[in-house]
């Protein structure tokens, strides 16, 4: 018999989805949805960033598209559209009808890993130039905020 644990909340939540039998699942445990962008696209930013980062591994299984939108409190649609741009990426893979499963190799994480921050320090650098800040005055706000942490 499997075993799972599901915690259900609503979108300003954790929520945990954790292994079920053998199979490790993705955990959407730390997805926090912000406003300014659509939830689909969030998904999607945010299982690349867990997989660039290590947290989620080739093979590892992902909830089903209903699981998550009542995970996540969200419209199913929304799922299946942040499912389908994975897929049309290639980092998922999914039968209909059957469980979908993270298809990444080395290679493909570290493309993944360069344009996302390719795409955050091109958008941080803007911002910091259009402020006025000098290249050495960033540098000095990257040492400050990398050691607060």
């Amino acid at each position: 018999m499997d075993n799972f644990l599901l915690a259900v909340g609503d979108i300003n939540h954790k929520y945990i989805v954790v292994e079920r039998g053998d199979a490790k699942m993705v955990s959407f445990e730390n997805f926090k949805a912000v406003d300014g962008s659509p939830i689909y696209q969030q998904i999607l930013e945010f299982v690349k960033k867990e997989a660039a980062a290590g947290n989620i591994e080739n093979g590892e299984e992902l909830p089903s598209r209903r699981v998550l939108s009542a995970l996540l409190g969200i419209n199913p649609n929304t799922v299946q559209k942040a499912f389908k741009l994975l897929e049309d990426e290639g980092l998922i893979e999914s039968r209909a009808g059957a469980k979908s499963y993270m298809v990444m190799d080395e290679k493909k994480i570290k493309e993944m890993k360069a344009e996302l921050l390719e795409t955050k320090v091109r958008s941080i650098t803007e911002t910091l130039r259009q402020m006025g800040i000098s290249k050495g005055e960033a540098v000095s706000l990257i040492e400050k905020y990398w050691e607060e942490e």
